[in-house]
């Protein structure tokens, strides 16, 4: 934001920053020989990014996210989700004999398999993020439905848990992926 009607050479710099830069985050530290020049500052939300321009803060909001490290772990998300609801379907199964714990463990893998095999090449790697984005949504919804039937925490709460982990892991991936 420009300031009218001030002249900004008599002004401090401190001035010249609370006036021209109206934001709820401080500017970086600048002197006057600094003034003009292009800053960019990061902040912990991906989305939003700041820039620092001729005195005044430029809003830019993005879809990307930028958090490279999901992306790079969305396969072993995928593997260790995977396998975790094979287990627990098959652990189930053995208890009760429940044919639904087994049938939904053995889907939940083999959509897992599926989507991790697509994650491996990088024509693909949008289409297997969509895939275990859908399959991690498809359980937490189950697991919530439990969870609230039953009120029980275990096991229905600790999958919810994961499967909401799980879906946060592949909607970043997807992000970085498709934008």
């Amino acid at each position: 934001m420009a300031v009218s009607g001030v002249d900004r050479t008599t002004m401090s710099t401190s001035t010249a920053a609370y006036l021209s830069c109206s934001s709820l985050f401080l500017p970086p530290p600048f002197s006057a020989a600094n003034q003009r020049t292009h800053f960019t500052t990061s902040f912990p939300h991906p989305i939003l990014q700041r820039k620092w321009k001729n005195d005044c803060w430029k809003n830019t909001v993005s879809l990307r996210c930028s958090a490279q490290l999901l992306v790079d772990v969305a396969p072993a998300t995928c593997a260790a989700y995977g396998t975790l609801l094979l287990g627990g379907g098959l652990f189930a199964y053995a208890r009760s004999r429940s044919k639904g714990s087994i049938l939904g463990g053995l889907s939940g893998a083999a959509l897992m398999v599926v989507a991790y095999y697509l994650m491996q090449s990088p024509e693909t790697k949008a289409v297997g993020d969509a895939i275990g984005f859908g399959s991690a949504f498809l359980f937490a919804a189950v697991f919530g439905i439990r969870l609230a039937a039953t009120r029980k925490l275990v096991p229905s709460g600790l999958l919810l848990g994961l499967s909401a982990g799980a879906l946060a892991v592949f909607f970043a991936a997807y992000m970085q992926d498709k934008f």
